[in-house]
């Protein structure tokens, strides 16, 4: 197929660089200079990357999204029976605009955002969340097959997905402090958080890839970004907005937060999430 992929970020160019190795013609374009990508014809203009069979965006925030997408004038010079796929991380407000603005265009649109670190896109075993109209997804299912390990579907409203994936990340923000304060109530107590994260990852929490990821992190104080915590705080605010009148209910929401605000004033925005064990360790 013809592939279109606009945001060449650490998950979007091992995406876009497993569309190509899986044989599809991969045009991208980046909003700031990319090197180049084995496989990947780089383009001058977004309108390029929607001159295909389907088009991926892989932008970091609704604010990207919007003026790549709906500013731009790229929906209405789209190649005819283009499927864009929206892999960004984006709020359901900005969902809801882009689905009527493809309606409007006459551009079929999949809301498709995915679970994983750039390892697991690297390694094409991101887990694709897809909602959106049945027959597009089913045409561009063989794309979401090659960039991950398992399509999730949930429905032919677009918004679903993102609703989703905001809520996962609300819990993996969740999971990631409570690890943090587990180790400092061990700590605290002269218990050494190696071994504490040992028992748990072996009774309570076995098998949970979140605290096999998390924990060697925290140990470590290995903050090389993976999962960056400014945009993990992003993610928070979305879940904060989708939540509406009901934010304030959401005593954990609320908490973790303002634990990332901490991080982030401290300095470490563009450090790993795990840098909220930082912010709780703080002496």
């Amino acid at each position: 197929m013809d592939v279109g992929f606009i945001g060449l970020g650490m998950m979007g160019k091992a995406m876009a660089r497993n569309l190509a190795k899986a044989g599809h013609r991969v045009r991208a374009w980046n909003r700031s200079k990319v090197a180049g990508i084995e496989g990947v014809e780089i383009v001058g203009v977004p309108s390029q990357a929607f001159d295909a069979d389907a088009t991926f965006t892989m932008l970091s925030d609704d604010k990207a999204v919007r003026e790549v997408v709906l500013d731009s004038g790229v929906l209405a010079d789209a190649r005819p029976g283009v499927v864009h796929i929206g892999s960004s991380t984006i709020s359901v407000a900005c969902a809801e605009q882009l689905t009527a603005a493809h309606r409007e265009a006459g551009v079929a649109y999949v809301s498709a955002p995915v679970f994983g670190r750039p390892d697991a896109a690297e390694a094409a075993k991101l887990n694709v969340v897809a909602a959106g109209d049945a027959v597009a997804i089913e045409k561009v299912k063989p794309l979401l097959e090659t960039i991950g390990q398992r399509v999730w579907p949930m429905g032919e409203t677009p918004k679903s997905a993102n609703a989703a994936k905001i809520g996962g990340n609300m819990m993996l923000g969740m999971a990631v402090g409570a690890m943090a304060e587990g180790a400092a109530l061990a700590k605290a107590n002269g218990l050494d958080p190696k071994a504490f994260f040992e028992l748990m990852l072996s009774t309570l929490f076995a098998g949970s890839p979140i605290y096999a990821i998390y924990a060697p992190k925290i140990l470590s104080g290995d903050f090389e970004p993976g999962f960056k915590l400014r945009l993990a705080l992003k993610d928070i605010g979305l879940a904060v907005a989708a939540a509406g009148d009901k934010a304030e209910r959401l005593r954990l929401l609320q908490a973790i937060r303002e634990e990332m605000e901490g991080v982030a004033a401290a300095g470490m925005a563009e450090s790993d999430l795990s840098a909220v064990s930082a912010w709780v360790g703080r002496p």
